[in-house]
């Protein structure tokens, strides 16, 4: 018996919708990278992009735990010297909780040209209302 491997030809994207409000940013990151990587299917094959479209809303609902918000910073550099900036969570939620999101999302998928890919598949909106109605997203429940 062969081991089944997936073609790219044959994906088929699915939509989903996870709704982040009063949940943990951590667990929500984990779920939405597994759809983006698309480990829910029996299909997956770990070298084959067959990832799914995800979307999050009310991001600026989701919770940190503990004392997260005070003592979690984010640090990126400019390249410059003396560039490094950093910015406390606390802050970061307050004023781009899109951002933060898909920070903890990209930390979770691979970091290669398949990650590359699957991010770009990931929409985060702060509030309810998101513009993908069309595409009839599934809600995920966890």
């Amino acid at each position: 018996m062969s081991t089944f491997m997936q073609k790219k030809e044959n994906v088929v994207r699915k939509w989903y919708v996870l709704d982040a409000a009063n949940k943990p940013l951590g667990k929500t990151a984990a779920l939405a990278a597994d759809l983006l990587r698309g480990k829910n299917a029996p299909e997956f094959t770990p070298h084959v992009d067959c990832g799914n479209f995800v979307i999050i809303i009310n991001a600026d609902k989701a919770v940190l735990t503990g004392k997260k918000l005070e003592q979690k910073y984010y640090h990126h550099h400019s390249g410059y010297i003396g560039g490094l900036k950093s910015v406390q969570y606390k802050t970061l939620m307050a004023e781009k909780p899109e951002l933060a999101m898909t920070l903890a999302v990209k930390g979770m998928i691979p970091h290669n040209k398949l990650g590359d890919v699957a991010i770009t598949r990931l929409k985060v909106y702060a509030g309810e209302a998101h513009k993908h109605e069309a595409q009839k997203p599934e809600a995920v429940e966890f």
